[in-house]
């Protein structure tokens, strides 16, 4: 079967089943720390939970910021940055600031 072929239905309950495998990847790679993740894909775990929030309220759900954060970290947000987040170097604060994103 091609993409093309899926209902609407069917493409949602994949996508939806996606995002709960990429949550529980990252829950499972705590050490690929966010400021790496942006500078190699220009997303982390905080823009998962900012477009989650987003795409909630798009569908006429307000969801609360640390509410969608903890959606994608599985814990409250202040927890996992005590108990995994780790100080970031200067080579990767260079990097986050050469590459990150102009709003």
């Amino acid at each position: 079967m091609n993409v093309d072929e899926l209902n609407k239905e069917q493409q949602e309950k994949i996508e939806a089943a996606v995002f709960r495998r990429l949550l529980k990847h990252l829950d499972e790679r705590k050490d690929a720390q966010n400021i790496d993740l942006m500078n190699l894909a220009g997303f982390c775990r905080n823009c998962l939970s900012k477009w989650y929030a987003a795409e909630a309220k798009e569908l006429g759900s307000e969801i609360e910021k640390e509410s969608a954060r903890e959606r994608v970290y599985g814990m409250p947000y202040n927890e996992w940055k005590t108990l995994y987040q780790k100080e970031a170097s200067a080579e990767q604060l260079a990097s986050f600031e050469q590459n990150k994103p102009k709003d």
